[in-house]
Order: C-alpha cells, then structure tokens, then sequence
C-alpha cells in the first residue's frame, strides 16, 4: 500500500535555512514545501476551519500526487467533545469533498479530559460519510483498550499511533490506514527534540512491517522547533526508501 510521510504543519518562520530560503514569503512555503514533502498534516483548521473555497484553492494548487491530511476542529473536539457532531459532521464533509483527490485523512484529536465513552464515540463515527477516511488520537489512557479498537475496526476508523511525553506508544492497526504522530523524543516536553537516527530506524521497520500487512502508513512529524520535523522526517524518508 506504500507510506508517506510528512510534518504536521508548514508555515514555520523557524523552518527558515532548514526548508525555506531566507526572506521566502508565507505564501510561498507551501509551494517549496511540496516539492519536498508528498504529504502535510494541516493542524491550523484546529483552531480555525477554513472556508470551503480555501480547501478548493489547496485542491487546485497542490500538485499530482500530494496529499493533505486535516486535523478536524477543536469546536468539535475540545468544546462539543464530540456530543452532538451532526453539524460540524456536515461542515466537515463539504470542505473535504473540495479537496477530491488531494484528501488523505481527517484527524480527530481527542482532549486529556475525555474519559473513554464508547457510545459518543460510536455516535460520531456512525454519522461520518464513508468516504472520509479517519484516525482518531487519544490522550486520555482510558481509550487503550481491545473493545475500543474494535470499535474502530467496524467503522474502517484509524487508532492513531503516538510518539511523545507522557503518550502511550500503542502499534495498533485498526484500519487499512495506519495513522502515526511523531510529537518529539523530549521525555518531559510535547513537540520538543529531534528523534535519533537509531529511533527513526526502529520507525522505518515499524513502517515497512505496516506496509508488507498491507496497511497504507501515513506518518506525521510534530516537533516542528528549529526545523527538527524536517530534518527527522528526511531521515525516515531516506531509511525507508533504502531500507
């Protein structure tokens, strides 16, 4: 099924001399981006959803091949905590289609404070169309476990596999789509250091393990200060392409 493999986010002042000359306008990044990258995490919809016509705009510039996976809204996620989904379910769904062929999956990043609750869970991937291909990230512990994952299963949903602080590195597939967040080796901090070529390693046979089951990897690089994303997303590129 292949991987790919990217950073979650693009428009880093900080990314200066690491992927963008100096003096490159913001609106030029993603540009230059792609033709490094196949494939980005966009992670600013989570604060603020883009217009309709802003998704239109990506489908029509990003180039053949490239694919944008969305992190879904807080609104939905921190606020509501997935209780009554339907309308930004149907927000949703309308900027994805705008997308067409560039989409790769949509995000859906759990708060620390929700405590597993299978039936919310339930309701809110029930009521996503079934072309929208999910992962779902949890931060609360109580969401490991075999009857969520078999949740997940029935709906084709993705449990999101995480590298950071405090997070629970759990190799699970539920999915044809093996969704992974790489937030930073730091042992205390979130999205902070840069990942050790022996780790990337480890990830690279992760990876190639995924993709001989035939799972389609789609793995994201969150550790975006002083460029550390880039450079570790490189690395694991390089591992798997010589691997």
């Amino acid at each position: 099924m292949g991987w790919h493999i990217g950073t979650s986010g693009w428009s880093y002042d900080h990314w200066e001399h690491v992927l963008y000359p100096p003096g490159t306008p913001p609106a030029r990044r993603l540009e230059i981006y792609t033709r490094t990258f196949s494939t980005v995490e966009l992670n600013a919809s989570f604060y603020r959803w883009p217009r309709n016509s802003t998704f239109a705009g990506w489908n029509t510039r990003l180039p053949p091949g490239f694919r944008m996976s969305v992190k879904a809204p807080r609104g939905l996620t921190h606020a509501k905590k997935l209780y009554s989904p339907e309308v930004w379910t149907e927000r949703i769904a309308a900027s994805w289609h705008e997308l067409h062929d560039r989409r790769a999956v949509l995000l859906v990043q759990l708060p620390p404070t929700l405590a597993r609750d299978d039936a919310r869970l339930e309701h809110f991937l029930a009521g996503l169309p079934g072309w929208i291909r999910v992962a779902v990230e949890f931060r609360h512990d109580s969401w490991v476990h075999p009857e969520v994952f078999a949740l997940l299963a029935r709906h084709d949903a993705a449990y999101c596999v995480m590298s950071g602080a405090g997070l629970p590195c759990v190799l699970e597939a539920t999915s044809d789509v093996v969704y992974v967040r790489l937030h930073g080796p730091d042992p205390h901090h979130l999205y902070a250091g840069t990942y050790p070529d022996d780790d990337l390693a480890w990830w690279a046979e992760r990876i190639r393990e995924w993709d001989r089951s035939g799972h389609e990897v789609h793995a994201y690089f969150n550790n975006d200060g002083e460029g550390h994303a880039v450079r570790n997303a490189l690395t694991l590129r390089r591992f798997l392409d010589h691997g």
